[in-house]
């Protein structure tokens, strides 16, 4: 069931044959064997791409659960006793959807280990790990930046639009851009792609969080760069060829830590969040 969950996640058996130690030839022979106990196919081809069958659609959902539930009694009964604290930092992006799932898997795994968690923008997280306000932080940034740094992955940006109003505002000219106060590596991103496109720009809404840039591009008031994950049902990734946008950079998901060795419970939230932050990036692309 592993095997065919990190096949599907990857869009390759033999990928998730790497990620997992074995042989190709194996993992097609616990797919085979899954699909003889379900009785029927739940992996066609379609061209280079893997595609689930409706039959696939259901087993994923309930195999993805499944194995949620078995790592976490692993890990529960391997660090029953941890005790502790730790603290956590999430970027705005990851504040809402991630920061819930992350705390119900840690909490079921470690139920005595206090948990902080704190939602800001970069500058503000990157400052508390260096301070040792924070244990770890996920942003967004270069992981080269420090030696604390690990990369996550790398997600593409996107031009994001209201659902309503997008089709106009990509009309305009110049562009009314929606953004954050600068610093912002998305706000450079987007005026630094359009400059080199040729395409005039205003900046027509900033604030200093996201609920303020996802209300501004609901309403109507510009268009937006983020990336795709975690969009409110109001916004709408962009197609850039038709709204006639520049192509935009992909952006590294990165975990800071404030030390190299981290106490068993921060360890652990690390694991748990790289996963949570991975299948996010993943679910984005989809």
């Amino acid at each position: 069931m592993r095997s065919f969950v990190l096949g599907i996640e990857l869009g390759s058996f033999a990928q998730a044959a790497d990620r997992l130690g074995r042989s190709t030839s194996a993992i097609s022979a616990q797919l085979k064997r899954l699909e003889e106990q379900a009785g029927t196919s739940l992996v066609r081809k379609v061209g280079r791409q893997l595609v689930l069958t409706e039959a696939g659609e259901t087993m994923f959902g309930y195999a993805r659960r499944m194995l949620d539930l078995n790592d976490e009694a692993a890990m529960a009964l391997r660090e029953a006793g941890l005790e502790g604290g730790v603290r956590l930092g999430l970027q705005e992006d990851f504040g809402e959807m991630l920061l819930a799932d992350v705390l119900t898997r840690f909490a079921r795994a470690y139920p005595k280990v206090k948990m902080e968690a704190r939602v800001a923008r970069n500058r503000e997280l990157t400052d508390a790990v260096q301070s040792g306000k924070l244990d770890l932080a996920v942003i967004w940034g270069d992981a080269e930046a420090s030696p604390l740094a690990q990369r996550l992955a790398d997600v593409p940006m996107r031009w994001v639009g209201g659902v309503r109003e997008g089709l106009r505002v990509e009309c305009e000219r110049p562009l009314p851009i929606v953004a954050f106060d600068p610093p912002c590596l998305f706000r450079q991103a987007a005026t630094v792609a359009l400059d080199r496109a040729g395409i005039a720009w205003r900046s027509a809404f900033t604030s200093p969080n996201l609920g303020g840039l996802w209300a501004a591009t609901a309403a109507g008031l510009g268009v937006t760069v983020r990336t795709g994950i975690e969009l409110p049902p109001r916004v709408r990734v962009l197609n850039p060829v038709q709204a006639k946008l520049p192509p935009l950079p992909s952006i590294p998901v990165v975990m800071l830590r404030h030390s190299g060795a981290l106490a068993p419970p921060a360890a652990q939230l690390a694991a748990i969040v790289s996963e949570a932050v991975r299948e996010a990036t993943q679910r984005s692309e989809r």
